[in-house]
């Protein structure tokens, strides 16, 4: 019996017993909360429901507890309901009902843990989206691990996710990029206002090669060939680190677009129609205080140039043009004042505020001996996705960026995600899966097999733990969703080796040489698989690898 299961029972009791009092059910909440309590002697799962409806419907509090719990005791798969304190129920499952878990993760296999919450949702996911201007520095690292981590748990929960980049080739910042590699192509120092790093000599040397002739062109022909080859040749790095990182993007939505196409155009003509837009001391300005942003903000300035809120006008309103119902935007630290102006934007356009979300991502450290490391060999100024990658690995930075909540600072210490110990997180839970798929091997030697397994054998303290442990990834990846935090998944994971870990230590799974193979065995060795099942596919939803051998 999963906590879903158990949940659906306890409502179902609840308004057998409200109806025979003749109390309004009502009362009743959508969905009963089940937990499990802190301390395991008091019980599998505890429910507050009563003191949760009792004061709507009439009753004590422990009187509703009461009538409960006699009538979950007396309920197939309840070992025990027993009332705690003013009104909380703790309920004990008997043996084979816990064991049914592990027959419905065997039985699900890969999907076990996916869900169909989501299945209305349409979600334009935008994360990364750094200029291409430079390589991926820690905080897009961030986002490319969180982002990716989250379409992958949106989807699994229902979800049809197009993960976007926004490439930013319109704007200031292109034309410093290719001022900077203009002087390196000539030998001259960076430009004060420019990039610099190895990463610029190497492009701007790319370029020459591939267009020999291009500092002999006029000046503007000369721009726009370092313009064009440059950000080509850099978005390219982008997005080879990127596939490294296992982070791949559906679609790379192109800032000059929205020029281009006339799609800015036919937005600011829009909000002028709907009177969203105003004319005054030579600007256009939008109504964005009247939809809570802290005041009006120029969209055509006086010169007749679009602001840079223009282009977010439009693609905002191309996202929902596209068909999604809910846009969510992965930012970094300094875009706090971005979320009232981009929710102003979208109601003046008449779409539903609420269908936009941003999300802010704190900055990232790394950290060796205890310092901060600051500079890039290859950037020049910051460290980079690749030297991350370098560092610890594929799979230890993404671990690392995706396992701490996104609103917090994060310091990544080099000696501790290179480690081969259980103080590493990601060694530890990838060497709980490689354990288990030794045991299977040996299990397969030995002739051990886990089919017809009688669960019901299930009931030493540690198994119990590991089947109700196993028994909470649905709704951890339901509050992971929900919530939009992957690193619920990720400490589960971590949570559920250790568990496995205990278990591992105290009950014995395989026969030792010489003995006999009894039904314990079959009964453990399901319960290893189903662990090693929900452990692949947490992993799997964090883009971690799975190792079998370590």
């Amino acid at each position: 019996m999963t906590p879903a299961d158990l949940s659906a029972l306890i409502k179902d009791t609840a308004v057998a017993v409200l109806n025979a009092r003749a109390l309004d059910t009502a009362a009743l909440p959508e969905q009963v909360v089940v937990e499990r309590p802190r301390n395991p002697e008091h019980g599998d799962y505890a429910t507050n429901l009563a003191l949760q409806v009792a004061k709507k419907v009439g009753l004590n509090p422990r009187e509703l507890a009461t009538a409960l719990a006699e009538a979950l005791a007396e309920t197939d798969g309840i070992a025990t309901a027993e009332i705690a304190g003013p009104g909380f129920i703790n309920i004990r499952l008997d043996a084979s009902a816990q064991g049914t878990i592990v027959s419905t993760i065997l039985l699900q296999g890969d999907t076990y843990g996916h869900q169909d919450f989501l299945a209305d949702r349409v979600v334009n996911l935008e994360f990364v989206s750094a200029n291409p201007t430079g390589p991926i520095h820690l905080g897009g690292t961030r986002w490319a691990a969180l982002g990716d981590a989250l379409g992958r748990i949106l989807t699994a929960c229902g979800a049809k996710v197009t993960r976007e980049y926004y490439f930013n080739d319109h704007g200031r910042q292109i034309d410093r990029f290719t001022n900077s590699l203009i002087a390196a192509a000539k030998g001259e120092p960076t430009p004060e206002d420019g990039y610099g790093g190895a990463y610029i000599q190497e492009i701007a040397a790319n370029v020459l090669s591939r267009v020999p002739n291009a500092l002999e062109l006029d000046d503007a022909e000369m721009s726009e060939t370092f313009r064009a080859e440059g950000v080509d040749m850099m978005f390219a790095q982008i997005k080879a680190s990127l596939h490294e990182f296992r982070t791949d993007f559906d679609v790379y939505f192109h800032e000059n677009s929205l020029f281009e196409s006339g799609a800015v155009d036919r937005a600011v003509d829009k909000l002028k129609d709907n009177g969203n837009l105003y004319f005054n001391d030579g600007a256009w300005w939008l109504k964005s205080s009247d939809y809570g942003d802290d005041k009006d903000r120029v969209v055509i300035k006086s010169d007749g140039d679009a602001a840079y809120i223009a282009g977010d006008i439009a693609y905002v309103a191309d996202k929902f043009e596209r068909g999604h119902n809910l846009a969510i935007y992965m930012l970094g630290a300094d875009h706090h004042g971005y979320i009232s102006r981009l929710r102003a934007a979208t109601a003046a356009m008449g779409y539903d505020p609420k269908q936009v979300e941003v999300l802010i991502g704190q900055m990232v450290n790394l950290v060796r001996d205890g310092e901060a490391i600051k500079m890039s060999k290859r950037a020049g100024t910051v460290i980079t996705l690749d030297d991350l990658v370098e560092a610890i690995g594929v799979d230890g930075a993404r671990y690392a960026m995706i396992r701490s909540s996104a609103d917090s600072t994060l310091d990544i210490d080099l000696a501790l995600w290179t480690s081969q110990s259980s103080d590493n997180p990601v060694y530890y839970v990838q060497y709980g899966h490689a354990r288990l798929c030794s045991i299977a091997r040996k299990a397969e030697e030995l002739g051990v097999s886990a089919e017809n397994p009688d669960l019901s054998l299930l009931a030493h303290e540690r198994e119990g733990d590991l089947i109700r442990t196993l028994g909470e990834f649905p709704a951890i990846v339901k509050a992971a969703a929900q919530l939009r935090e992957p690193h619920r998944v990720a400490r589960y994971a971590e949570a559920l080796a250790g568990t496995f870990h205990r278990f591992y230590d105290n009950c014995q799974i395989l026969p030792k040489q010489g003995e006999e193979v009894q039904p314990i065995h079959t009964a453990r060795l399901a319960l290893a698989f189903a662990s090693r099942q929900v452990l692949r596919n947490a992993l799997e939803m964090l883009g971690i690898s799975a190792p079998e051998r370590m």
